[in-house]
């Protein structure tokens, strides 16, 4: 792989994400567009600190790509081109971390930021999630594609939890005040935002439809080199070659919903119902 310099990396792949600009026009875009403008006067210049400019580039490949997810939900993800969809969209989304890797930076974290890094794992996640949701409903497919259907799932749920562990949990100690206890208790389960606590939900019930329209699949991972989203440049590059078990995954993320939603945010209007439901599920195929 090409060493890339630091500074000049997001300049050099800019010009393939200015392509996708040409698209109709979107409040997105245009934001996306007058990022790679500024960036591109920002490398010309060469003074800006390099986070500065992968921040920009990932901003714009957040803004770009976000267009384009929205057209496939609202297309209902078509049955003929989705999944290869899917793969460019997860590949652009990618980029920036593989950008930071292959500028010899250990960690994407150091130039990306906690928000930003999450971001893309989160926007990986959620794709995965909703085009699932619309892929378990085409059952003459999904009885022709269930290994495929179940790598979706993996990856999906894997994204969902390198969001959860960028940032560490608040490691609590005695001074906290009693009026701050709900919000310490959120945070030492390393819930930062709304978005945290949905992706809890998502992983939860992406395992669930494992669960239930996978069972008999073992094993099999072969079939979805088209998606294929995550590579070496995981936060721990391992996890994406390892199966999940959809039912002790599903049932921990859930049991942690749950337990958060009707403590600390109880009352602020979080249904449990359907968590609850899924988690009997997960104990009845258990036993």
């Amino acid at each position: 792989m090409r060493k890339r310099s630091v500074s000049q990396a997001p300049a050099e792949c800019s010009s393939v994400l200015r392509e996708r600009c040409v698209l109709p026009s979107d409040t997105f875009l245009e934001k996306g567009s007058a990022n790679l403008d500024k960036l591109k006067d920002l490398c010309n210049e060469g003074k800006e600190h390099p986070s500065t400019l992968f921040q920009l580039y990932t901003q714009a490949v957040l803004d770009i790509t976000y267009f384009e997810e929205n057209q496939l939900v609202d297309e209902d993800f078509p049955e003929e081109s989705a999944l290869q969809k899917l793969k460019e969209l997860i590949s652009i989304l990618s980029e920036p971390e593989d950008l930071v890797r292959e500028c010899s930076i250990k960690e994407p974290i150091d130039l990306l930021g906690a928000e930003l890094l999450e971001c893309l794992y989160w926007r990986k996640g959620a794709l995965l999630y909703m085009y699932c949701h619309t892929a378990k409903e085409r059952s003459e497919w999904l009885q022709e594609n269930v290994a495929t259907f179940k790598k979706c799932l993996n990856d999906g749920v894997q994204y969902l939890m390198k969001m959860l562990s960028v940032r560490c949990p608040l490691q609590l100690d005695e001074d906290i005040s009693l009026q701050d206890k709900d919000t310490a208790r959120l945070l030492s389960e390393g819930i930062f935002s709304d978005t945290h606590l949905l992706a809890m939900m998502y992983s939860g019930e992406m395992c669930y439809w494992g669960l239930k329209h996978c069972g008999a699949v073992e094993g099999k991972q072969e079939s979805l080199e088209s998606i294929d989203p995550v590579s070496d440049s995981d936060l721990d590059s391992r996890s994406q070659s390892i199966s999940l078990d959809f039912q002790e995954t599903g049932r921990n993320m859930l049991t942690k919903y749950v337990a958060v939603c009707e403590g600390p945010l109880k009352g602020q209007g979080w249904n449990t119902t359907t968590a609850k439901q899924m988690l009997h599920y997960f104990v009845k195929s258990h036993s």
